[in-house]
């Protein structure tokens, strides 16, 4: 079955009143190949941005409605529970994806590419891409479907954010060479363009704004448009005051994030992977 074959077949499940759970079978299990392959993407680059494959989140929407609950316990201890259509990812030492052993889970539908590191524990969810030679350090997310590039670096407690509905929403975006500091947050479909750096607990969403002090504007995503870090900013924590006359009173003020000067020779040294890890 081609992927346009089976994109049509899945829109037609989609669209059934009374799916056709034996044909549906078959779908599911070419989409998760697909997935596992990374010959499907939840979303890829068309043009000069990203598009989500909104068919893609309907079959793997369409596997949570189909999936039976099952007994994935290890022992009486280690107790775990969940739907049949999506088993912890198999995987082998032929891939040459790293997995650390101490509790990382990679569940079903993901795609690994060579070179892969994974630190305990870590948790990579379904229609997750992940490309060549990414580190995913100590208690990292990477959410459904979201799209991590090449030669990545999230560094411990980083959170990707993921996103299955509504189907037609663009997963999170990290393209290549981006290095990701410990404890950040990017989420709602924020697009993290190549070679940029994400400093050490930012938070990145469609509604906090992201001020380029280098080149004097503000950056923000809205309903339609995912927020965009442009390619090789640094990025770091910041406040910005509020104006009302109680927050003035009070000092308050809010989280945003600051584009503090874009990517140079000391950043590169600064950020560099360590090869002999991988």
């Amino acid at each position: 079955m081609t992927v346009e074959e089976l994109r049509d077949r899945i829109e037609e499940l989609w669209a059934a009143a009374a799916p056709d759970w034996g044909a549906f079978e078959t779908c599911f299990a070419r989409l998760i190949e697909g997935l596992t392959r990374g010959e499907i993407r939840a979303a890829e680059p068309r043009g000069n941005g990203w598009e989500a494959n909104s068919w893609v989140k309907k079959g793997i929407l369409l596997g949570f409605r189909r999936g039976k609950m099952v007994d994935y316990s290890r022992d009486e201890v280690f107790r775990f529970f969940d739907k049949d259509t999506f088993p912890p990812r198999a995987t082998t030492a032929s891939e040459s994806v790293r997995i650390v052993p101490g509790g990382t889970t990679v569940r079903t539908g993901c795609h690994l590419a060579p070179g892969v590191v994974i630190m305990p524990p870590a948790y990579v969810n379904v229609g997750a891409y992940v490309g060549r030679d990414t580190m995913i350090d100590s208690h990292a997310l990477v959410g459904s479907c979201a799209q991590v590039g090449e030669r990545v670096h999230l560094s411990a407690g980083a959170q990707v954010g993921g996103v299955l509905e509504p189907v037609g929403a663009l997963p999170v975006i990290i393209e290549d060479d981006v290095m990701v500091g410990g404890n950040c947050g990017i989420y709602e479909g924020t697009t993290v363009r190549r070679r940029a750096v994400v400093g050490a607990g930012t938070i990145l969403t469609a509604s906090i704004p992201l001020y380029d002090l280098v080149r004097g504007e503000r950056l923000r995503g809205s309903a339609g448009a995912p927020l965009v870090v442009p390619e090789g900013a640094v990025v770091v924590p910041g406040t910005r005051g509020l104006k009302s006359d109680f927050a003035r009173e009070h000092d308050l003020s809010a989280a945003c994030a600051l584009i503090v000067k874009y990517r140079d020779e000391r950043t590169d040294a600064a950020t560099a992977l360590e090869e002999f890890l991988r």
